[in-house]
């Protein structure tokens, strides 16, 4: 069926934007790290834990967010999540005492919690599956493409008025961002100039119905427990999570201490890999991936195999754990992230494909659950490992997860296709 209409694509455009804010206000205290850990003397391994706080809240919020999104829709939690992490990251700025910092970063993680779960069951409600590679890859890339431009942005603030400029800045940038996603997001249903040939071209293209699961939504979530491709979606974008988030929040770090940079040369070079991060996400991850099922290929094997070869890719993290040379370890870094980069929106596409009707926050949010508990310990194992100086061993426990999802994710995935749920009647 031909294209119709563009409204889907001004929904992608809010996607992203969202997930971009939102990415701003997560490394912000990344960047800031060599200032922060200076003015409240702090070692690696108590820094490891205050930059995991975010993580606490975020991961335990993944169950409840997943069913408040099968219940109440997207649009009404995402207003409320933006208004929650504008507060909690100026909070940030302004509070006195480490002790009020790590509460402001527990506020951030409720606040956050429902972005990726909520763009997952925007990009299912409003685009078809022949779309849906590009619509999920927007918003993905959008995390990673924070890190381009918001590192620099974000030091260049730490630089000219302390590690609170940083967070004055992207608590500003959240608070548009509250407006414009206030004003202008809508579920299909109740867009008020969604033409009815676009309406027809998304829902004949398989987009996801909207309305709640039949059953009830604890029923259905201990159903989908039970439920081979959901453990092996699950342990596969956890393996994805774990260097992602070691990434996330000790890049800037690693080169801060380990290679002696300042915050600003050190968010130059944070920039390169996530730089070719956000490219492989967009290219690979979305428009190749559409193509290749546009032209015939079967969709199931296509994001296995690219699923798994940007996992496979993600090993060289590895290889930055032998060498001292800053070049030779951003090749390596960019490598790893490059190929993570376009696992992830291929991972982010799937619950849309194999949830049951109404279930698709539920999959999102288990699947997203274990990825941010990755999150916890990513930054804390790091943080204990490098407390000799080398970050050189937690670059080597990252291949280790990485291969155990790769393993996960092969035997128990099976193929990407919807599961049956017993409460369905139709």
């Amino acid at each position: 069926m031909k294209p119709r209409g563009k409204k889907r694509w001004g929904i992608a455009v809010i996607l992203f934007l969202g997930i971009l804010v939102n990415y701003f206000d997560r490394t912000n205290m990344s960047v800031a790290t060599k200032p922060m850990m200076s003015e409240y003397h702090l070692t690696t391994v108590q820094w490891g834990w205050i930059m995991s706080t975010f993580a606490w809240t975020y991961a335990l919020m993944q169950i409840p967010i997943g069913a408040m999104l099968d219940k109440i829709g997207v649009k009404w939690l995402m207003r409320v999540a933006t208004i929650i992490w504008t507060i909690a990251t100026l909070l940030t700025s302004v509070v006195s005492g480490l002790g009020l910092i790590i509460l402001s970063r527990l506020l951030l993680g409720i606040g956050e919690a429902p972005a990726f779960p909520s763009s997952s069951k925007a990009t299912g409600y409003w685009f078809p599956i022949r779309e849906r590679g590009v619509a999920t890859a927007t918003f993905d890339a959008a995390a990673k493409f924070s890190n381009v431009i918001g590192a620099p942005i974000v030091a260049w603030a730490v630089t000219q008025w302390g590690w609170q400029g940083g967070f004055y800045l992207t608590a500003a940038l959240s608070c548009i961002y509250a407006v414009i996603y206030w004003v202008w997001y809508r579920d299909p249903k109740e867009h008020p100039t969604l033409t009815q040939e676009e309406r027809q071209y998304i829902e004949e293209g398989g987009a996801q119905q909207e309305g709640a699961a039949e059953g009830g939504v604890w029923k259905n979530f201990g159903f989908l427990l039970t439920q081979r491709k959901v453990w092996g979606l699950t342990l596969g974008f956890a393996a994805y999570g774990y260097t992602f988030y070691l990434f996330l929040t000790w890049l800037p770090g690693y080169l801060q201490n380990q290679m002696h940079m300042t915050v600003l040369k050190s968010a130059t070079y944070t920039a390169i890999p996530w730089l070719i991060a956000t490219i492989t996400d967009f290219f690979i991850g979305g428009f190749l991936v559409d193509k290749l099922v546009n032209r015939g290929f079967d969709q199931s094997k296509v994001r296995k195999t690219l699923f798994i070869i940007g996992l496979l890719l993600g090993l060289a993290v590895g290889g930055a754990a032998f060498t001292d040379n800053p070049n030779v370890a951003i090749i390596y870094i960019s490598i790893a992230l490059g190929g993570l980069a376009f696992a992830a929106p291929i991972g982010w596409s799937i619950p849309a494909l194999i949830a049951p009707k109404g279930t698709v926050g539920m999959v999102g949010s288990i699947m997203n659950l274990v990825n941010n508990v990755m999150g916890i310990l990513a930054p804390v194992i790091t943080g204990y490992l490098a407390v000799s100086g080398s970050f050189a061993s937690g670059f080597k426990v990252a291949a280790v997860v990485l291969v155990i999802g790769i393993v996960a994710f092969g035997l128990l995935m099976g193929p990407i296709e919807k599961i049956r749920s017993p409460y369905e009647t139709k």
